[in-house]
């Protein structure tokens, strides 16, 4: 039995695939694959495995032999899944491989928000505490976590984890409904929440309900020093919408670790952004690269192919 790893550079190569090894005749592992090399490296194979390449339908039609795609991911958004079922292929995921990891990112986000962080950076890199009066700076208005309010849109097991780490903090936690099932859901709606939430902080999947959630309008409710913090999917803000806020001082600060497009080889205005005077914070979709969490991917990838060999 052939088994096909795809884009093994998204691992890292500290990640041990021996559980992985242990449940096939045998794993060609490639770093990187183009869409050209795609179909010619997995001819033959029964098992894909691929975090980000994608197999469509054109070349799914094209691999006879295939009989099961593992995603090294949550999202399935690579896969022409209708495809699959057509063709009787089963495609299986992996999902919370890095809660912890996600979770303490987004808390470092929020907490480098809360003190200013990157605004005090500049000002100590300009010198500004070198020549200041007395012995501290003060010109940023920081947030105190303790006793503000938290609004948490996804309530699961990221969302949870993060709430818990906020509630650690002294924080009111509050989950918003389910974006597009308001009506049969007991949570109060996000619109609801937006002008009382000091810290609005974004765990739910990318679909058509969120796409573009917090936008121009949701930014206008808000209060002027709230934190907007995406660690799920680019594209769940409006992203030139939070900027503009951010620099119009109707935000008091913007933190994602995505980006609709990535890498962004075309750039982005947030990349753009960073060298300005802003309370401003980007990171490489990097919230859950923790060596944990990354070969936690492995261990349910074999959990994945253990239980379709049985």
């Amino acid at each position: 039995m052939k088994a096909v790893l795809l884009d093994a550079a998204s691992l890292g190569d500290d990640v041990d695939l021996t559980p992985i090894r242990a449940l096939v005749e045998n794993l060609d592992v490639h770093q990187l694959t183009s869409p050209e090399q795609t179909r010619k490296r997995l001819t033959g194979a029964t098992i894909a495995l691929t975090n980000k390449v994608v197999i469509d339908a054109e070349l799914i039609d094209a691999l006879p032999e295939l009989k099961l795609i593992c995603v090294l991911a949550t999202g399935t958004n690579n896969i022409d899944m209708a495809a699959a079922e057509r063709r009787g292929i089963v495609v299986r995921n992996v999902s919370a491989y890095g809660t912890a990891s996600v979770a303490q990112h987004t808390l470092m986000l929020m907490l480098a928000l809360a003190a200013r962080l990157p605004l005090y950076q500049n000002e100590v890199k300009a010198g500004a505490w070198q020549r200041s009066d007395i012995f501290c700076l003060l010109d940023q208005r920081t947030l105190q976590l303790a006793g503000k309010h938290l609004v948490i849109v996804g309530s699961g097991v990221l969302g949870t984890a993060v709430a818990r780490l906020g509630e650690a903090f002294g924080m009111r936690v509050t989950f918003s409904a389910r974006p597009g099932n308001e009506a049969n859901d007991s949570r109060p709606a996000l619109a609801s929440l937006l002008d009382t939430a000091d810290v609005l902080s974004l765990h739910c999947p990318l679909t058509d309900e969120t796409r573009g959630l917090v936008d121009s309008a949701a930014l206008a409710a808000m209060k002027p020093d709230a934190l907007l913090i995406n660690c799920a999917r680019g594209g769940i803000i409006d992203e030139a919408a939070a900027l503009a806020a951010l620099r119009d001082q109707r935000l008091g600060g913007l933190a994602v670790d995505s980006l609709p497009s990535e890498p962004p080889r075309e750039g982005h205005a947030l990349l753009d952004a960073l060298v300005e005077p802003l309370n401003l914070i980007v990171t490489p979709h990097n919230a859950w690269i923790t060596p944990e969490a990354r070969q936690r991917v492995v261990e349910l990838t074999a959990d994945n192919l253990r239980g379709w060999l049985a």
